[in-house]
């Protein structure tokens, strides 16, 4: 599956498929959105030009979560303000714009996941707004998925970056890497439709029973339900880590629990 299909199975998309097209100045590709049969969360990848701004005037009325794949400039969430570049994340409750600023070298490019509150949902009293995926304050180790396909023992390391233990409702941002022969052992997620890219290295994702090839940019879709997980299959053991970023959207309790943190959102 080299391009995007609309399929009850989901999507596996390499970047070079995805169809960027002008906006405001910018060039935006949907990745993950209603054309894949996305009802919760949207992907979108968003390229900023040198010296250009993006501020997406519907940006208030969602929850949004920035992470910087390339380049380099400023980000703005609600009214703080903070230099970033790749790796860097950044965290719009709802109700709060967020613009990213590149800088006049050259451009930034950034994907960008969001989502509309369901009913019942509102933003912690005081959401962390800037962090970087290499964070590790909070971390989850030695998951062994859900029973889908049996597990690796040898299990790679999750860092919590946005969820709700930081004031986040809704969406959440994961970063998971792997050494060589490591997994995130294949799960599920009952509720939660789930959207997350390759960012670093090169290893594998699986979805529905079938594993494929990932670079950087690369990206997965699993509706709730659909089976779905990482892997570094490299024997070499001085092989570059293999690194994800994402999240179930809603957040899906059972990941903190299995970290032995609460999920309730502060």
């Amino acid at each position: 599956m080299s391009t995007a299909t609309a399929t009850s199975q989901g999507a596996v998309l390499k970047a070079g498929d995805l169809d960027f097209r002008p906006l405001d100045g910018c060039e935006v590709a949907c990745a993950v959105g209603p054309h894949l049969g996305a009802r919760i969360v949207r992907l979108d990848v968003v390229r900023v030009p040198a010296g250009g701004t993006w501020r997406p005037g519907d940006a208030a009325a969602e929850e949004n979560v920035v992470v910087v794949f390339d380049g380099s400039g400023t980000a703005v969430s609600g009214t703080e303000r903070q230099r970033v570049e790749r790796a860097d994340t950044v965290y719009a409750p709802t109700g709060d714009r967020y613009e990213l600023a590149a800088d006049d070298e050259r451009g930034l490019t950034a994907y960008v996941w969001r989502t509309v509150l369901r009913p019942g949902r509102t933003p912690g009293s005081a959401p962390r707004r800037f962090s970087r995926l290499w964070h590790e304050e909070t971390q989850l180790k030695g998951f062994t998925g859900t029973g889908q396909a049996e597990a690796s023992a040898k299990t790679a390391t999750m860092n919590f970056l946005f969820w709700p233990g930081t004031g986040s409702p809704q969406l959440c941002l994961h970063c998971g890497f792997m050494q060589p022969g490591e997994y995130f052992n294949v799960h599920v997620h009952p509720d939660s439709e789930e959207a997350f890219i390759a960012f670093e290295g090169e290893g594998q994702l699986h979805l529905a029973g079938q594993w494929y090839d990932a670079r950087p940019g690369d990206v997965l879709f699993a509706p709730p339900g659909v089976p779905h997980g990482t892997r570094h299959p490299a024997s070499d053991p001085a092989a570059p880590r293999f690194a994800t970023c994402g999240g179930p959207t809603p957040f899906d309790p059972v990941l903190y629990e299995r970290a032995g943190v609460s999920p309730k959102v502060r």
